[in-house]
């Protein structure tokens, strides 16, 4: 087995815990036509299916697991700011018009995102508040600038530099040594927003199928024809919105995301009095290997750290998780970890999304590369422009130089396993 066509991890997550109850949807039984079809049931694929159905169009929805069983309702729940790059450096590779471009189609998807899950009655647990932090000194620097650069030329007035001792009072703990702070963002329970969202589609009038896994795709003649164990599905237009759980369904996109695995760990409550995050924000820091960390509503660390580059490494996730969070929070080292799970997120070498049309009438999005919560969802949205004849702000994102993974499908895995192992020494040193 290939770490392309890896099962979800064991564990159950503590977002699965607490969604409440989980609708179900049956697996497709016979033959369908529609005008689109969407393999996927993650935040792209049931974001595109309930702007689809609410302008008419005639939509269906694949997913192999449940709704939510990818990385939409197991990630860190992170909403960030802009693209993954900054905009600093997007505005070096691209100038300032399409860079700005990028940033504000990235605003507008941190607000429609709030602002969709309120029209439509989705608690997500919104909570205000990011921090990025740095592990090295010598990224302070650039860290200082930018902010700066965030407030003078981009107009995005939310995000201050924090010194050492700033840092040190807002984490709870004085193991980096300053970072930045972002007012303008917040962090979500992404599994409430799954489920929300495909309510909102199957209100709509989409066809949503769960336990349906495609087992081919063609496009021929002006029809799109999807394979699964049960029934074919034929449509005028695809959207193959799987991410790092495609497999070999699709060969391009394949071709340019890669999984890796990544692991969290909920504590047990730690309780009013803890000095863990007073303010509430979440947190990521400066390593390749990103640390991402947050508190629950009821004041649960959520930890995330470990990644895996290779199939089989994903065994004692709790080990790994306790001690780096007890080297923030040495305190903490006998706390209750009560829910350890993990999954894999795509990523590309750029560590941009992958949108292209891959063949005729199919169009492929994915490898959000840890920043997927805000864009994947509206991906989708821009996808149903895309249907409904505007395909600009689509565009902006086709456009992006995304290069394949070297080695091939043979190589690309051993190759990724030393260079991000390459890149979490250099964390460490």
């Amino acid at each position: 087995m290939s770490i392309h066509q890896s099962p979800i991890s064991p564990g159950l997550s503590w977002y699965e815990a607490t969604v409440g109850p989980r609708a179900e949807y049956a697996p497709l039984d016979g033959d369908l036509t529609v005008d689109v079809a969407i393999v996927g049931g993650g935040f792209t694929g049931l974001s595109a299916a309930a702007h689809l159905a609410r302008t008419g169009v005639n939509v269906a929805v694949i997913e192999a697991h449940r709704f939510g069983d990818g990385a939409s309702g197991r990630n860190g729940g992170q909403l960030g700011t802009g693209q993954r790059a900054w905009a600093e450096e997007l505005e070096e590779e691209l100038g300032f018009t399409r860079a700005k471009a990028l940033f504000d189609l990235a605003e507008e998807a941190k607000a429609h995102l709030i602002d969709f899950a309120a029209i439509n009655g989705i608690e997500i647990d919104y909570r205000p508040g990011q921090m990025s932090v740095v592990h090295k000194k010598r990224y302070l620097d650039d860290y200082r600038r930018h902010a700066g650069i965030m407030r003078e030329r981009f107009a995005y007035p939310h995000l201050s530099f924090m010194d050492a001792d700033e840092t040190a009072q807002r984490l709870g703990s004085d193991r980096y040594f300053g970072g930045v702070r972002d007012t303008g963002t917040g962090h979500i329970h992404p599994l409430k927003l799954v489920m929300g969202t495909a309510r909102v589609a199957g209100e709509a009038g989409a066809l949503l199928f769960e336990n349906t896994r495609a087992t081919g795709i063609a496009s021929q003649g002006g029809r799109v024809r999807i394979a699964t164990a049960r029934g074919t599905i034929t449509a005028q237009k695809c959207l193959v919105a799987t991410n790092a759980y495609g497999g070999g369904l699709e060969p391009t996109s394949a071709a340019h995301v890669m999984p890796i695995g990544s692991f969290i760990g909920a504590t047990q409550p730690l309780g009013e009095d803890s000095p863990v995050l007073p303010g509430g924000e979440a947190v990521d820091d400066s390593r390749f290997v990103v640390r991402y960390f947050r508190k629950s509503p009821d004041g649960r660390l959520l930890f995330g750290g470990r990644e895996i580059y290779a199939p089989g490494e994903d065994q004692a996730i709790e080990t790994h998780i306790r001690r780096q969070i007890v080297e923030l929070y040495p305190s903490l080292k006998d706390v209750e970890i009560t829910h350890a799970w993990g999954g894999y997120v795509g990523i590309t070498m750029p560590r941009k999304p992958f949108v292209r049309e891959v063949m005729p009438n199919v169009i492929a999005a994915a490898g959000y590369s840890g920043h997927g919560v805000m864009l994947a969802n509206f991906i989708g949205k821009l996808y149903a422009e895309t249907v409904n004849g505007n395909r600009d702000r689509l565009k902006l994102f086709e456009e992006l130089k995304i290069p394949p993974f070297p080695g091939g499908r043979l190589l690309r895995p051993a190759l990724m396993f030393l260079a991000l192992n390459w890149y979490a020494l250099r964390d460490r040193i």
